[in-house]
């Protein structure tokens, strides 16, 4: 049965999503500011600070590095947690709830003694080899997978509790092997929840700036933490004018998400 929202109800809803929004949009005037510091415009209108984010190219450093650790970050954490979760469903080990617990725990843990923890990991990690070192992107993205990997693996086993294992256990029976029940019984079952952990890793690694104060110095230095030392050095309303970018892709992205959804539909 479906049921239509009352006018009072969604008057509510909008009102509240007004107030949420409001802060995000004080930042538009702020973007298009002409002076070197943080000020609402007063009659004049400039794009300076937008045209810098092309002819200054530590910006376009820090976006292409932000993706390099995202998407490398987000594909570690993706099969780490397939793998895990995978392993829980299909093995059903005896103190699995506490498997569980042990893979959840970067998440309830507090994120300085997280960031401390990596800090003197990737020191001593960077004695012994060259790749995931100190203020590297690699060892950044190692680091932010440690980080991201526990929301993966609560996404995928969210998908794997919808799955009804009586189909694996058909497969098991006519002699498919593992790898046959995993690839194409499974996984195809599982495909959005997979790829909803994996969007999920790269947005919490994209965003992350706690753990990436900690273990990089000036060599890796990610978007958020471009960001950040432009508002505690200098107040640069750059911030601002990527911030207004960075609203209007999400925007994007939400829109053309419900035109597709809407086209579906129809």
């Amino acid at each position: 049965m479906k049921t239509r929202t009352g006018p009072f109800t969604a008057l509510i809803g909008g009102l509240t999503a007004i107030f949420l929004l409001l802060p995000l949009l004080a930042v538009i005037p702020v973007s298009f500011t002409p002076k070197r510091y943080l000020s609402l415009p007063r009659g004049e209108w400039s794009t300076r600070h937008y045209e810098a984010l092309i002819s200054k190219p530590e910006w376009a450093e820090s976006i292409f590095l932000s993706l390099k650790v995202g998407l490398l970050a987000a594909s570690l954490s993706t099969l780490l947690a397939l793998a895990f979760a995978l392993g829980l469903w299909m093995m059903r080990p005896r103190g699995g709830s506490l498997l569980a617990g042990v893979a959840l725990l970067p998440m309830v843990a507090p994120p300085v003694v997280s960031a401390l923890t990596l800090y003197y990991f990737l020191r001593q990690a960077t004695e012994w080899n060259s790749l995931v070192i100190y203020d590297g992107w690699v060892g950044v993205a190692v680091a932010h997978t440690v980080m991201v990997v526990p929301y993966a693996v609560v996404v995928i086993m969210v998908a794997l509790s919808q799955v009804d294992r009586k189909i694996d256990l058909a497969a098991r029976s006519m002699g498919a092997t593992v790898w046959t029940r995993i690839t194409q019984v499974i996984l195809p079952n599982i495909r959005f929840g997979v790829a909803s952990g994996f969007l999920l890793s790269f947005i919490l690694s994209w965003d992350e700036i706690g753990v990436t104060l900690f273990i990089t110095s000036v060599r890796a230095i990610t978007l958020p933490r471009r960001m950040w030392m432009g508002l505690r050095d200098n107040i640069d309303p750059s911030v601002a004018a990527i911030s207004v970018l960075l609203i209007a892709l999400v925007t994007f992205v939400i829109l053309g998400r419900v035109v597709w959804q809407m086209t579906r539909r129809a």
